[in-house]
């Protein structure tokens, strides 16, 4: 008698361990990717809920309040409830539309992720600078071209245009001098603001007040202090007893801690203040995508010695750079920072745009060095030690015996045109 032995399938062959830490790297680097749309369905569905109940209890306490003196008036009630119903069914669905949108997004970021160990590595690298690039247009307010790369890369449920968009119009406001949109948005995210110990609020109300001083209208003024900064008192009484006393100087003082408080760049300031708490409300990055991936790979690069007297490449550091960094570098920074044919493209700090970039970040501590020749770009080592030349100039074994080749055992250094023999060229000893 014989026996049907299942045979198992063979299991499917596990991705790299390169891919298998991919997502969980993207998610380190760029929380935002999937926090930015759960926060705003969070916000969608905290604004339903608080909609739904307080249009309900409005209906209800309308309810047990119908005339009962004729039939005629009590219909007429009623309707109006049933409009108001028909009203708050309407709102709920478009709602329900907004949080539907949100789900979507999360989604497809999610899938990106899940992708992250089984996908292409050049899609994956291609489709992230896509990304980064469009969050960096975003954060620079270039609107337009973020959202027409995004439409032809066809990333739109992966970015949050949306949200900068809306972001746009309290920017635009705070920078024509109106506090009205940004008061709004600060009413709109109340709790959370709260949460975050935001001062945006106040910080617009004190400056709403000095509009009033500047123009004169001191009653107004007085009014307004009473009835929207005095709350604010007992946390931040020292800054609204500074505001305050502005009502007893001019708008051309010259007393400096009140002549700031009627500067044109506190709106600036305003304007710095309310992106800052946009971004931590969404979970963002303060500083942009773009930013924070050059910097890393900067931070590594960066030493105590000018780049352009020492010549010591790191070569694991640079392929970071290459494989994060090399489309970013040749659309944005290097034909920004540096002109044609004057900037060497093994260097990055040697560009004005990096050293600024670099100039906050801690300089790298490295503890192995690797010399790289001057003229093949090559690691020198053992096998292809340094030799240097009379002038002091140092490059690789293998470049001078190739040179020496073709000059009939002349050398000539690239850097200063000096001429000497091979033989002249004294092996150096790496430590």
């Amino acid at each position: 008698m014989e026996m049907a032995i299942d045979t198992p399938s063979p299991a499917p062959a596990p991705a790299p361990a390169g891919r298998q830490t991919r997502a969980a790297e993207s998610v380190r680097l760029e929380q935002q990717l999937v926090r930015v749309p759960l926060e705003s369905l969070r916000s969608a569905v905290r604004s339903n809920h608080r909609l739904a109940e307080k249009e309900i209890a409005a209906v209800l306490s309308s309810a047990s309040a119908v005339p009962s003196e004729s039939s005629a008036a009590a219909v007429d009630h009623l309707t109006s409830l049933v409009s108001r119903l028909h009203g708050l069914k309407r709102k709920m669905e478009e709602g329900a539309r907004a949080e539907e949108l949100q789900v979507q997004r999360c989604r497809a970021r999610l899938d990106r992720l899940a992708t992250a160990s089984t996908g292409d590595d050049t899609e994956w690298e291609e489709m992230r600078l896509k990304r980064i690039l469009v969050d960096y247009m975003l954060r620079m307010s270039y609107y337009d071209s973020a959202t027409k790369l995004a439409e032809i890369s066809g990333i739109q449920d992966l970015v949050d245009i949306d949200i900068f968009l809306d972001a746009k119009r309290v920017i635009g406001s705070l920078q024509n001098n109106e506090v009205a949109p940004a008061l709004a948005w600060c009413a709109e995210n109340k709790s959370r603001l709260k949460k975050s110990k935001s001062k945006l609020e106040f910080l617009l109300r004190l400056q709403e007040f000095v509009e009033f001083v500047k123009a004169k209208n001191f009653i107004q003024a007085i009014a307004y202090a009473r009835k929207h900064l005095a709350p604010w008192g007992s946390i931040h009484m020292k800054e609204l007893q500074r505001v305050t006393a502005t009502l007893v100087f001019k708008s051309n003082t010259n007393c400096t801690p009140y002549k700031i408080l009627f500067e044109q760049n506190r709106w600036d300031f305003l304007v710095d203040v309310f992106k800052q708490d946009f971004c931590k409300l969404y979970g963002m990055t303060l500083e942009p995508l773009l930013n924070i991936y050059l910097q890393a790979g900067l931070t590594a690069l960066k030493t105590p010695y000018p780049s352009h007297d020492y010549h010591l490449i790191f070569s694991l550091i640079v392929s970071f750079m290459v494989v994060m960094l090399s489309c970013i570098m040749l659309s944005l920074t290097i034909k920004r920072f540096c002109s044609e044919g004057s900037c060497p493209k093994e260097d990055p700090l040697s560009l004005e745009g990096f050293r600024k970039l670099a100039e906050p970040l801690p300089v790298s501590k490295q503890h192995h060095s690797k010399l790289v020749c001057y003229i093949t770009k090559e690691l020198m080592d053992t096998e292809n030690p340094p030799r240097v030349l009379p002038n002091g100039y140092v490059y690789s074994e293998k470049a001078l015996q190739e040179m020496s080749k073709k000059n009939d055992g002349k050398i000539t250094c690239p850097r200063t045109g000096d001429v000497c023999e091979f033989s002249d060229c004294v092996r150096a000893f790496i430590s």
